[in-house]
């Protein structure tokens, strides 16, 4: 096997196993479909070029996770120089999914708006570490590596963000 070969192979078997983990997490962030599905070709394609230099010393997910959080980060930063549509013409411009349920759709849609409006409530800092936590299904050590924090910072923000999404989601009454 080539080395070619053997790194699409491996590209493969990542994006089998972490695709949606990695998707999840930068949908979790940027909130819109088509970004973050961008954004995962971008984060597979920066570890298909960095495999020549990968060495395998534990989970192949906190490496892609860390490549998604850079990634993130970049697109963030460019986000000003991008013209992005609004929600209304987005919808109006986008493909239908012919298969989907109106009503699931409709009660994913409430759900997501609900999430998305108590993450905005949170610091950075915790809205950062949870979204890791939960939709890029890190550990806490591998947030506190990822983030360059120590660990007790790592689970406090957690702690904290955790208490104050309870706090707003009984506060209004959310499910």
């Amino acid at each position: 096997m080539t080395d070619l070969e053997a790194k699409n192979e491996q590209i493969t078997t990542w994006t089998a196993q972490y695709g949606g983990l990695v998707r999840g997490y930068l949908m979790s962030m940027v909130r819109r479909a088509d970004v973050a599905d961008d954004l995962s070709q971008e984060v597979f394609l920066n570890a298909w070029k960095g495999l020549d230099m990968y060495t395998e010393q534990g989970e192949a997910k906190a490496y892609l996770m860390k490549i998604a959080y850079r990634v993130v980060c970049n697109a963030k930063r460019r986000r000003s120089m991008e013209v992005n549509v609004d929600d209304e013409t987005w919808t109006a411009i986008a493909p239908v999914d012919a298969g989907s349920d109106p009503a699931q759709k409709i009660h994913q849609t409430e759900l997501n708006a609900t999430l998305s409006a108590v993450l905005d409530q949170l610091s950075e800092a915790e809205k950062k570490v949870l979204t890791l936590r939960y939709f890029g299904e890190m550990k806490f050590n591998e947030i506190a590596d990822l983030i360059e924090l120590p660990l007790n910072t790592v689970l406090s923000h957690a702690h904290r963000g955790l208490a104050r999404m309870r706090d707003i989601m009984q506060k209004s009454n959310t499910p």
